[in-house]
Order: C-alpha cells, then sequence, then structure tokens
C-alpha cells in the first residue's frame, strides 16, 4: 500500500484533496504556547489542556511517523456575505448571516464516517499492522500544520489553509499514523504582499498576518463564547448570528472558487440566508429541529438566541425589533437571562 493508493481512494471517498506529511517537530508547531501565553484563545481552555499534546503528532499516536491529511470542499452556489447588500433580492438589514460551513450537515459526522472509511481499508489492505487516530477538527492536532507540510496549501494571513487553485473553503481531517509512508513536498505561501483579509476583519481580530485574536473574532463570539458577548463587540457583530467569513471571501484565491455539489453541503432551506424575523419567531422546537445535524449545535439555542438579539439590534428592522418584544411559551430560550439582557441591549440600540 503506497502513499498513492492512499490518495486515490481516499478521491473516491469524497475528499478532493489528499496528501501526506511526516509526522515532525514542524517549528510552526511551537507557536501555539507563544499565542496561549498571548490570551488569545479566550474561553476555550480546552486549548490549554490539549497543548502538550497539540504540540506534536506523535504525543497523540505513539511511534507516529506520517500524517494523512485530507480536503473537502464545502462552497455551494450561493452568494458571498459581502455580496448579500448588492443582490436585489435581499434586504441586508433583514438576513441573518451564518458561516458558509454550517449551512448544511455537520461535517464532524459526514467526514468522520468517509475518514473512518478509508482508515478501514488501509487496515485490511496493509501487510503490517499499525496504529493510528482519525480526526475530524476534533483532536489535539495542529491540523493546518501538518495540511502545509502535506503539500495542500499554505496557512495564509487569515490563518486558515489556502490552496492556489481550490481557495480556502476546505475542510481539513487526518489519520495519524505509524506506517513510514512516502511524504509530499511543502506548500510555499503565495500570499504575497495582500492584506485584504487583515484589512476587511470588522473587529481587528487579525492583529498580524497569520495571527488571530479569537476573543476579538466574530467565531468565537458568537459560537464558542458560552457568556455574554462584550458590549463593546457587540455593534461590529452586524447581523450575524453564526459565525462568520468576511476574511475568506475578500481573499483573491476565493474569487472564483471551485463549488461542491455535495448534497451534504447545499444550505437547508431554513438556514439559506433567512430573515432574522424569521429566526427569531420560530419556536425552540422548530429551531431545535432546523439546526439538528448542523454544526451550528455548538451554539446552543440560547447561544443562538443572544447572537440573534445582537443581530436584531444592529439590524434595526421594524419587524424583527417588533418579533423580540413578543412573548411566547413556545420560546422559553429567549427568557433567559443572558438572553433577556441582550434584549434589551437591542431594543436601546
Amino acid at each position: 500500500m503506497t502513499s498513492e493508493d492512499i490518495k486515490r481512494k481516499a478521491r473516491e471517498l469524497g475528499f478532493d484533496l489528499c496528501g501526506i506529511a511526516p509526522a515532525d517537530s514542524f517549528p510552526e508547531l511551537s507557536f501555539l504556547r507563544d499565542w496561549l501565553g498571548r490570551g488569545y484563545a479566550g474561553e476555550m481552555a480546552y486549548m490549554s489542556r490539549s497543548a502538550d499534546r497539540r504540540a506534536d503528532a506523535r504525543a497523540v499516536v505513539p511511534g507516529a511517523r506520517s500524517v494523512i491529511v485530507t480536503g473537502t470542499i464545502y462552497n455551494t452556489d450561493r452568494p458571498y456575505s459581502t455580496e448579500v447588500g448588492s443582490d436585489p433580492v435581499y434586504d441586508p438589514t433583514q438576513v441573518a448571516l451564518i458561516a458558509r460551513y454550517a449551512w448544511g450537515d455537520d461535517y464532524h459526522d459526514v467526514l468522520t464516517e468517509r475518514l473512518n472509511a478509508l482508515l478501514a481499508w488501509m487496515r485490511a489492505e496493509s501487510r503490517e499492522p499499525f496504529d493510528a487516530r482519525a480526526y475530524v477538527d476534533t483532536g489535539p492536532v495542529q491540523e493546518r500544520v501538518y495540511a502545509q507540510y502535506a503539500g495542500l496549501g499554505w496557512i495564509g494571513k487569515n490563518t486558515c489553509l489556502i490552496n492556489a487553485e481550490l481557495g480556502s473553503w476546505l475542510f481539513l481531517s487526518e489519520i495519524i499514523c505509524t506506517l513510514p509512508l512516502e511524504p509530499d513536498t511543502q506548500a510555499l505561501e503565495q500570499c504575497g504582499s495582500c492584506t485584504r483579509c487583515l484589512e476587511a476583519c470588522p473587529t481587528g481580530a487579525l492583529v498580524e498576518s497569520g495571527v488571530l485574536d479569537s476573543t476579538k473574532c466574530l467565531s468565537y463570539l458568537t459560537i464558542e463564547l458560552r457568556s455574554g458577548i462584550p458590549e463593546a463587540r457587540r455593534a461590529a457583530v452586524g447581523t450575524h448570528v453564526y459565525g462568520c467569513d468576511i476574511c475568506q471571501e475578500v481573499c483573491p484565491y476565493n474569487q472564483v472558487p471551485p463549488r461542491s455539489g455535495d448534497a451534504a453541503w447545499q444550505p437547508r432551506p431554513g438556514l439559506d440566508l433567512p430573515r432574522l424575523a424569521d429566526l427569531w419567531r420560530r419556536p425552540d422546537t422548530e429551531l431545535r429541529a432546523l439546526v439538528k445535524g448542523s454544526a451550528m449545535t455548538r451554539a446552543k439555542l440560547t447561544g443562538l438566541r443572544r447572537n440573534l438579539a445582537v443581530a436584531i439590534g444592529n439590524s434595526a428592522d421594524p419587524d424583527a425589533l417588533a418579533a423580540l418584544s413578543e412573548r411566547s411559551d413556545a420560546r422559553p430560550s429567549a427568557d433567559d437571562e443572558m438572553v433577556q439582557e441582550h434584549i434589551r441591549w437591542a431594543v436601546r440600540r
């Protein structure tokens, strides 16, 4: 079983990219400690708890020699959030902006099934036994670093992995194993002097090239943060209710990116540029059903209500503002005190 055999099987299983990196101590892996020391992880305590394991794939799989990294395109044929305002079909003050990766099915579930199928095939094909662990954005692995050394692309100034032909709308996943596979050539940085992503970030979260202060990032504020959104950050949230894609949308490599026809990544009807008022008025049972099986469950209902309240305050859409004052026993998540505080802020704004 060769590296080329594995790549061919990966393509058969639906992965768009596959490369092999050696399980070495790359210099980029050491930056994590500095990043944590600056406080950029915010409330993501799990990053610190797993820092030692994240420093080297061999701490995850003892004796690891190779990291198989896959990339999967999730871009679909829908407008960018930065284009909504110029599209006569949509009123930008009414649209709830949701990060592209969360429109369809939960990529953790979809890609884990495919990755496990690849690993099962490897075990069946290999003449020698080996240890391995497969991860889809869940393990203590700095996957972008290994993806770069596997030749899939480079880590851009927006901290995303960028492929020169495919852009950055890519899900990454990996298999860490003890097999001595032939590695690929490291991809070289091709951002050049471009700083569009740094300039476009609405909160200045990209504090320097390739360095993200998560505590300022809209994705962190609307997804990872469990407490209230700091009042000083709320205006910058705009009408984003789950994540943010701006630093990818402005990237030159994403101006004419390939699109995926995979049914798993197509936007669900209720998440395809929905109106803020419509999302808010959904009973908890409907809202829970809408996001079930998607990556949006991570924010939980109270987090989503909190985000919606802030977005509605920023939108000043009369219908959405009226919806905030409508009491309903079918929306108990709206009665949460944290959510109520954000509603009061929205009405004042």
